[in-house]
């Protein structure tokens, strides 16, 4: 069963050290996956499994959040170009952010499974 305040706490968690993480941009933001998965484990409990299934909804979340944010930003800011730029920022952050989702459920499951362990 999933425990919804764990997987709350890594997001919350991951999008903290997201921000805090904007100073090295790849790496930053790795580390963000994995510490929000980290919590996100930690505070489930339960094992591998369950550390690496609410990390794994933790950072899916957050990349998922961050994803339309963003694309919204994009498509708004395109509007400078016309609607063609509008659709074309959009859709651009929009495919670049299916790619930070996935890094960032990847990894955060990984620690999950680690915190899980721990917590």
């Amino acid at each position: 069963m999933t425990d919804w305040y764990a997987v709350g706490v890594g997001f919350l968690v991951t999008l903290i050290a997201g921000v805090l993480a904007t100073g090295a941009p790849i790496v930053g933001h790795i580390g963000a996956g994995i510490i929000g998965g980290l919590a996100a484990g930690y505070v489930a409990g339960g094992g591998l499994a369950s550390g690496a299934w609410h990390g794994l909804l933790a950072g899916s979340i957050a990349g998922i959040v961050l994803t339309v944010l963003f694309a919204i930003f994009a498509g708004v800011l395109g509007l400078v170009g016309g609607p063609l730029g509008s659709v074309l920022g959009f859709g651009g952050v929009l495919v670049a952010g299916v790619l930070v989702t996935v890094i960032f459920a990847l990894d955060s499951a990984l620690a999950g499974a680690i915190g899980g362990v721990f917590g």
